[in-house]
């Protein structure tokens, strides 16, 4: 009796894992409205808040490319303290919106990673001098950790909405591995853009790249489907960035 109870707990305690497998977003179980994807050009302020003055560190232009097959993503970030421009490039297909490659340079650290059946690539950190060689093996499937704030915009959004994402993120540092990104809450909420008012869908979202101690908070316009603002809370600091053009 006692053997049979126990095989009854661990049958029902695989089903549950495997529906909370199927439950996390991935290219192969992904609900995002590819109807929303737009080619874009898009600019971002960016303000760290201190003592609810705005103090602008920085400003950041995207741009969306839409092609047979793939979709580009490139972020330049410039900022006054930097002595040169932040460029993150990001490819994932347009089918599944699979990572395909990821690449970012910065004053800090050169980075760029090619997504296959392995994830293979560099991470060179200008800092210290150690460039580390990148090859590692994957087996659940999963989206580039630079995509998921993108994806999240494209996703079936409505008040209460919450889910996971699988990501991948490759820091030496920190580790690197298939990670979660968390959508906790959804909400309809109204701002002020430009004197006028807009309605969004309000989303609260962590990850386990700041294990989970980062609270993102994304502004998305219902209608377009456009990032208005996001702020970012961690640790007593907070900063936010505002669509500006």
């Amino acid at each position: 009796m006692k053997i049979t109870f126990y095989l009854l707990l661990m049958v029902l305690a695989t089903s549950f894992q495997v529906k909370g497998q199927k439950s996390r977003l991935t290219p192969e179980n992904n609900p995002a409205d590819k109807s929303l994807i737009k080619e874009e050009n898009y600019q971002m302020a960016w303000y760290m808040l201190k003592d609810s003055i705005k103090i602008e560190i920085g400003k950041t232009r995207t741009e969306i490319q839409k092609k047979k097959e793939r979709i580009y993503i490139i972020t330049t970030v410039e900022m006054p303290s930097a002595p040169t421009t932040w460029v993150d490039s990001t490819i994932v297909g347009r089918k599944k919106l699979e990572p395909i490659y990821h690449s970012s340079f910065n004053q800090q650290r050169d980075m760029a990673l090619n997504f296959s059946e392995q994830v293979t690539g560099y991470y060179n950190d200008k800092e210290s001098g150690e460039k580390t060689e990148i090859s590692e093996s994957v087996d659940l499937p999963f989206f580039d950790s630079n995509f998921y704030p993108q994806l999240i915009r494209w996703l079936p959004l409505k008040a209460g909405y919450a889910n996971t994402i699988a990501i991948f993120d490759f820091n030496p540092k920190t580790g690197s591995g298939v990670l979660t990104s968390t959508i906790k809450n959804t909400e309809q909420a109204t701002m002020e853009l430009k004197g006028a008012i807009k309605e969004v869908w309000k989303v609260t979202v962590t990850d386990d790249i700041s294990k989970n101690a980062a609270i993102s908070t994304y502004y998305i316009e219902k209608e377009s489907r456009k990032v208005l603002k996001q702020e970012i809370d961690m640790g007593g600091r907070k900063m936010v960035m505002e669509l500006f053009d």
